[in-house]
């Protein structure tokens, strides 16, 4: 079995509310885009992947299997590892969507989701953490009264602009739905140690679950020397790339939680990987969402399913897509998702879709 040709696919879907508009630091976004990845094996077999836009850097183009056809065409699908060490693939976005349709076309190969080529189901219903940007603190209360009608528990908010902001947004969240929401903030790098060390202790009174990566990824051990300065517990994610980074990160005790994603890390099974890692350090993981559609979103429901060290709710924003690229559309229902049960991903491209929100 060989791989007999590579498309690649630039998508745009758009977003509602209580999504979008989505306010970070860096930007305000109202639509999700990603790279989706398909691979043609010579029995016909068809595997899909996905990797997020890049908002940072140079951006994905969608012409990129030009370039994948000579890395990709002629190898064995399925030879999972031997791509990681020898394909030449470059170690994020674009491997881990080429990995996550190489997961794909093995399940349908042997007939099984993929969640029991993982290790076998450990949970069937994964729990959701709800997503919120940046908003006016009497915006964010309205949606977190919302989130509490549709069933989530936990709540991660973007941060990051300024602190002051950060924390009052905070306690407008604690005021309008006290402790029915655990609460999660991700300043997404921004702030210096001695900020992030205030920030943390004024966030003290408010009981987060964590404070998600308040300083520069390579700053590890302010990130120690951090956590024995507050009762805040701190997570890290922009740091959590590498399985030799994430050794630091737990012989430090820089991290009190860890949250990979397969495009920083490069596909399911350095996920998976990192996360039994992590397991013999005590530490949990949460898989990080980049607004993901269907494929990317099935995968990350298949990583959790088989691997318990993923214990917490992991972040989704699927709910606040208006459409997708899959034929059936997964239903949340209470904060939770049901693992697909069918081969591979478990999943079927709507190809009619695809070429809808094609840019």
């Amino acid at each position: 079995m060989k791989i007999r040709d590579v498309a690649t696919f630039l998508v745009e879907l758009p977003q509602k509310y209580p999504i979008a508009p989505y306010q970070s630091r860096y930007r305000a976004a109202s639509r999700t885009g990603a790279l989706l990845i398909r691979l043609e094996c010579n029995d016909g077999t068809i595997g899909w992947g996905e990797a997020p836009q890049r908002y940072l850097g140079e951006k994905l183009t969608g012409s990129e299997a030009v370039q994948l056809r000579a890395q990709l065409v002629g190898h064995d699908p399925t030879a999972i590892s031997a791509m990681y060490a020898n394909w030449g693939l470059d170690g994020g976005y674009i491997q881990s969507g080429v990995e996550m349709a190489m997961w794909d076309i093995l399940g349908k190969v042997c007939g099984q989701p993929l969640y029991k080529l993982l290790g076998g189901m450990v949970r069937e219903r994964i729990e959701l953490a709800c997503c919120m940007g940046l908003r006016p603190p009497h915006e964010a209360a309205e949606i977190a009264k919302l989130y509490v009608k549709m069933g989530f528990t936990t709540l991660k908010t973007k941060a990051g602009r300024d602190p002051n902001e950060d924390v009052a947004f905070v306690k407008a969240i604690r005021d309008a739905v006290g402790d029915k929401l655990q609460l999660r903030i991700d300043p997404n790098t921004a702030y210096s140690a001695e900020v992030a060390e205030q920030l943390a202790k004024d966030l003290e009174p408010y009981n987060l679950q964590y404070l998600e990566q308040p300083t520069p990824a390579d700053l590890l051990e302010d990130s120690a020397r951090l956590r024995k300065l507050t009762s805040t517990p701190l997570a890290l994610n922009e740091s959590v790339t590498t399985l030799e980074q994430v050794r630091r990160i737990l012989e430090l005790e820089a991290a009190a939680v860890l949250l990979p994603d397969t495009y920083q890390c490069g596909g399911l099974w350095p996920c998976k990987l990192i996360g039994d890692l992590a397991a013999s350090a005590g530490v949990p993981c949460v898989m990080h969402c980049a607004h993901d559609l269907g494929p990317k979103t099935a995968a990350m429901l298949h990583l959790v399913a088989s691997t318990p060290n993923y214990s917490l709710a992991n972040d989704c924003t699927y709910y606040g897509l208006e459409d997708d690229v899959i034929s059936r559309p997964f239903k949340i229902n209470q904060g939770h998702l049901l693992v697909p049960q069918g081969p591979g991903l478990g999943i079927e491209i709507d190809v009619e879709k695809v070429h809808k929100y094609r840019i």
